[in-house]
């Protein structure tokens, strides 16, 4: 059953991405979830359809779809109970590499990220001591003859063990050298197929949901200079280049997420008497369905206006990121409308809303806090002085 009855755009890319979810059951999360494993068949079947190429354009063998049509791909798999997790990152990653990137580079590694040949799913930005301050972050990639020679550590780098490419960002020049925090950083492309423990270890970190993220260490990790993406120094603002894109399909995952526990919510509470009627009949069950309900709409609205914004090659910083406030505000409030609804029932692993409403409870946290999102709004909507 479905309460997601009004139109919505790229009709034919949802009913076949909804056909091959109907492939990966419940079952099928809940046994990776229970062993923390990587859902590799459901990734493969996504590559073979073609799914993770949508957005890379046709020159380089990618499908040339607009970012609607991505965000399409990953809210249809949310809302089918599925998780896009496990490979969003290839949508977005490799906007970085297609903006900034050489000509070179993009002939070289996009038509084979395109056929699946390589994987780049792996995004090193945050580290332990820095968090979301990105400027000060301590990786490090000094200059060697042709090479850059890369030491230090990232945490939360998702993904890592199940690619082949890593985004790495790190400071190629001390921050005492440069005029401003945001100088100083630089993009490199790292191929982790060809590098040992020794310069380069992943060790898996065990999280609340099934993420597959990793901490990475750097010993004296020779990356080739041609492997520098654009401009030595200038990478904070090619990885804040690819943040609308991110935001805005994080927005649609979130958008799916709520559509799933609503319709989960409202047929249980249709179905389920208690004390002789449907529990559905009381306004206290009804009520927070229904605001759910209407928290998600507003915020799939502003997910469209920032998806145009973007496709019409405008710069959406507002409508992105109040999108992936609102739609990450909106799913987690309908995966408490669901827990609720179900009672007993929602803890139940065979449910499978235990298993979503801790997925859903991320997006509250990444890929950016809710409450730095606040900070922007405050900041640069609102004129309000910087608060960090």
């Amino acid at each position: 059953m479905t309460t997601i009855n009004y139109p919505v755009d790229h009709g034919e890319i949802r009913d076949a991405v909804r056909r091959l979810c109907d492939d990966f059951p419940g079952k099928y999360w809940q046994q990776c979830d229970r062993e923390q494993a990587y859902p590799t068949e459901f990734v493969q079947a996504l590559t073979a359809a073609g799914y993770l190429a949508a957005l890379i354009p046709e020159e380089y063998d990618g499908s040339g779809l607009p970012i609607s049509a991505g965000a399409a791909i990953l809210e249809t798999i949310h809302h089918c109970g599925a998780n896009a997790a496990a490979c969003h990152a290839q949508m977005y990653t490799m906007g970085t590499l297609l903006r900034h990137g050489s000509p070179a580079q993009k002939q070289k590694y996009l038509p084979q990220i395109a056929s699946a040949e390589l994987r780049l799913q792996a995004f090193g930005v945050t580290e332990p001591t820095s968090g979301t301050d990105t400027t000060a972050l301590q990786t490090s990639a000094r200059l060697d003859g042709d090479h850059y020679v890369v030491n230090g550590q990232k945490i939360w780098t998702s993904r890592a063990q199940h690619s082949d490419l890593l985004l790495l960002l790190c400071r190629t020049t001390p921050k005492d050298q440069v005029a401003k925090r945001t100088d100083g950083l630089s993009v490199l492309l790292v191929d982790m197929r060809q590098y040992s423990d020794k310069n380069l270890s992943i060790r898996p970190i065990r999280t609340m949901m099934n993420h597959a993220t990793t901490e990475l260490f750097f010993d004296d990790m020779r990356v080739p200079v041609e492997n520098l993406i654009g401009q030595a120094g200038k990478g904070f603002r090619y990885i804040l280049s690819g943040m609308n894109a991110e935001r805005i399909l994080i927005s649609a995952e979130c958008i799916g997420d709520a559509k799933w526990f609503i319709d989960k919510s409202s047929a249980y509470a249709s179905e389920r008497s208690v004390f002789g009627r449907p529990i559905g009949q009381n306004q206290g069950v009804q009520f927070p369905i229904a605001k759910a309900y209407a928290d998600m709409r507003a915020a799939e609205l502003m997910l469209h206006q920032a998806s145009r914004l973007y496709e019409s090659g405008e710069n959406p910083g507002e409508e992105a990121n109040m999108a992936k406030l609102l739609s990450a505000d909106a799913s987690w409030a309908a995966a408490e409308a669901c827990v609720q609804t179900h009672g007993g029932f929602g803890f139940a692993e065979e449910y499978d809303i235990e298993r979503k409403f801790r997925e859903a409870r991320l997006y509250q946290v990444a890929p950016i806090s809710t409450n730095l999102i606040l900070s922007y709004i405050a900041e640069h909507v609102l004129g309000m002085p910087r608060s960090y």
